[in-house]
């Protein structure tokens, strides 16, 4: 199981990125200011590193500066808020991996972190899903059911993939509004079930099952 170290001092933020990788199979732990950061990272083996760039008591920079000052090989996703070009190269120049900003999307987040790792989440194909006589691959964003074709929306897609890299599990309406809308998306919009319905629609009534006070099952589609 891959670990990965977490540095983000925004609780919200912290909580949710801690939650989604562990429901996507990885270990984690977290930390919310970037001495802290160095002396964890330097002191115990991680896979990954996911760095906040405005952290109290040593800046994101910092901490990448110290880290590969150090000789450390550890793979670092920079996490920021900023957006302008400077601090994008700042960050590479740094010796950043990869770099996403925020509000994100957490899939792209996910297959950014699996890039990085270069394994796929166990039990998938980093590349083509399937179940329940659906197929989607990743790279032609193509869906099939039961061999025929399926036109998804851009959302439509990213929602049953979410569903398919997590099959036979119950996924809450929360946990599907941060993976496809952005953890930051408004908790009270009903957008989750009204895309749940545009998938029924497509893959059959019976595709999708409602767990009462829990959320959403995926089961398989047909054609009606």
């Amino acid at each position: 199981m891959s670990r990965i170290l977490i540095d983000e001092d925004e609780p919200r933020l912290s909580s949710f990125l801690e939650k989604g990788l562990r429901a996507a199979g990885y270990s984690t732990t977290v930390v919310d200011d970037g001495v802290r950061c160095v002396q964890i990272a330097s002191g115990e083996e991680f896979d990954l590193l996911i760095l906040d760039i405005g952290l109290p008591g040593q800046d994101g920079f910092a901490v990448l500066r110290a880290l590969r000052a150090r000789g450390e090989k550890l793979p670092v996703l920079v996490l920021t808020a900023r957006d302008e070009v400077i601090d994008t190269v700042t960050g590479l120049d740094s010796g950043a991996d990869d770099y996403v900003t925020k509000p994100f999307v957490f899939e792209e987040l996910l297959a950014r972190v699996r890039a990085r790792l270069r394994v796929p989440e166990a039990g998938e194909s980093a590349l083509e899903l399937e179940a329940g006589g659906v197929r989607l691959d990743v790279r032609t964003r193509r869906a099939e059911v039961n061999g025929d074709d399926v036109e998804l929306t851009a959302k439509e897609f990213t929602l049953l993939e979410t569903f398919l890299r997590h099959p036979g599990q119950v996924l809450s309406r929360e946990q599907l509004l941060s993976h496809v809308w952005g953890y930051d998306f408004d908790p009270g919009s009903n957008v989750v079930d009204v895309y749940v319905g545009y998938l029924r629609k497509k893959f059959g009534a019976a595709s999708i099952s409602t767990v009462r006070g829990m959320g959403y099952r995926f089961n398989g589609g047909h054609r009606s």
